[in-house]
């Protein structure tokens, strides 16, 4: 197959799709309950060093194979190991990848649809002066409801689907272009309300003045696995964007970058939300509800609270529309790869994450009794097993592909750094990322195993 001809029009355009891939759920939705969980600063402190340790060379090696091949996933995973007289079988990691973003994209849809119902109900002001009673019971009550969540999780999907079928100058670039430079507004403004708060002072201790004798095994394990869950890797979907890469680009200054605005949203939003949280005396350890349950507890009650909590889902519902682009990008340039056009191949895939998405929309209700593996839902098993599992063994073996199987050559030149810059890279991601990347597997394998 010959190589795809479309590229991102600027380095800028590049950046902020690969930030948009990165910056989603795991960001603003899962970052503050997970950092509130494991100790707040020191969890923040593992989380960074992760990023750099092991997210950043893992990220490059997706980008860079991505970047050598300059085909779709499978297609260039094949080619590539072809020139090297490996199996071309190989373009089974791709494979590998694109039904892990596939499940992925199932739940993402889902979840991004309940961030819909909010926004909605916030700005209808259906959240001011409500008793934490009604607000807690809000989210169970829309949950238990099979239609009102298959309504909001198919709409979530057209919107994705329509922005990917206009391809990757008319869509994803255009929308990037305009919606992250719009998420980080947003967060500046909300980051800007919490420095009023009495509990903003409180936010930055929590986040940023770590406790070491909180530190133990399930802490560092957290963070390793959240670290590698933000940035969007082990799915094949960077891949996908490294084939549309513009020549003159540097790969490590990018993902550098890419690493530091994921970071950001994550700090941001957690110093948004625990400055309201603290304010309000709401306990940070409230798990997946604090989006959904705390802050318009909190919200419910102050000056401005409506537009201020419409503003928190609007955020939310932007951050995981971006992510959710792009990672069904990957999935429609596969298939849009041989005879299909894009709309036909974006209308496939977006029927295909809609329809498997119901098992997860009806674990609430209709399916709530149905539990086929260890006693977990459909929604916990996939928001546990391809996160947890398919994604790390995902990245182990695009790490290994790219330092073992992937041409030297070829490799130097698509990283941009010359012969010692590549090396340092390979030492990096042989020797410190990739015993991570095992860290996270096993860490995640043993407890479903046993």
């Amino acid at each position: 197959m010959s190589e795809v001809v479309d590229r991102w029009s600027s380095r800028r355009a590049f950046i902020l799709a690969v930030t948009g891939a990165a910056v989603g759920l795991g960001n603003i939705w899962r970052f503050p309950y997970v950092a509130g969980e494991n100790g707040g600063a020191l969890f923040f402190l593992l989380y960074v060093f992760f990023v750099l340790a092991m997210g950043l060379p893992v990220m490059i090696a997706e980008i860079m194979i991505g970047r050598a091949g300059r085909r779709p996933p499978i297609q260039a995973l094949a080619a590539l190991a072809r020139e090297q007289g490996r199996s071309a079988k190989w373009s089974w990691v791709a494979g590998f990848g694109l039904l892990t973003v596939f499940l992925v994209l199932s739940f993402y849809s889902v979840v991004s649809g309940w961030s819909i119902e909010y926004l909605l109900s916030a700005v209808r002001g259906r959240f001011a002066g409500a008793s934490p009673d009604v607000i807690s019971q809000a989210l169970d009550v829309f949950l238990a409801n099979p239609w009102l969540v298959v309504l909001n999780h198919s709409l979530f999907m057209i919107l994705t689907m329509v922005i990917v079928a206009m391809g990757v100058s008319s869509g994803l670039e255009r929308l990037n272009n305009w919606l992250m430079p719009l998420l980080y507004l947003l967060l500046v403004v909300l980051v800007v309300y919490a420095a009023t708060t009495p509990g903003f002072a409180h936010a930055l201790t929590w986040l940023f003045s770590p406790k070491f004798t909180d530190l133990t095994p399930l802490v560092v394990v957290n963070a390793l696995g959240h670290a590698f869950f933000t940035l969007a890797i082990g799915a094949c979907a960077l891949m996908a964007y490294g084939a549309y890469m513009p020549e003159d680009q540097s790969l490590v200054k990018a993902v550098v970058i890419v690493a530091a605005l994921d970071v950001l949203v994550a700090v941001l939003s957690g110093i948004a939300i625990f400055s309201v949280v603290f304010s309000h005396h709401l306990d940070p350890t409230s798990g997946p509800g604090l989006m959904f349950v705390a802050l318009p507890i909190a919200f419910s009650s102050m000056p401005f609270g409506v537009p201020l909590l419409a503003a928190f889902f609007l955020l939310l519902l932007l951050a995981t529309w971006t992510s959710s682009i792009n990672l069904a990008e990957p999935m429609v340039a596969s298939l849009s790869a041989g005879k299909l056009s894009r709309p036909v191949a974006a209308l496939i895939v977006g029927i295909c994450v809609w329809a498997a998405g119901l098992l997860p929309a009806l674990s609430f209700s209709t399916l709530a009794n149905v539990r086929p593996i260890a006693g977990m839902t459909f929604f916990d098993l996939v928001t546990s097993v391809p996160p947890d599992i398919f994604l790390p063994l995902g990245g182990l073996m695009i790490a290994w592909f790219a330092t073992n199987v992937l041409a030297r050559h070829k490799a130097v030149s698509a990283l941009g750094a010359g012969e010692s810059g590549y090396r340092v890279w390979v030492g990096v991601t042989r020797y410190v990322a990739i015993p991570l990347v095992v860290l996270v597997l096993l860490s995640a394998l043993i407890p479903k195993l046993s």
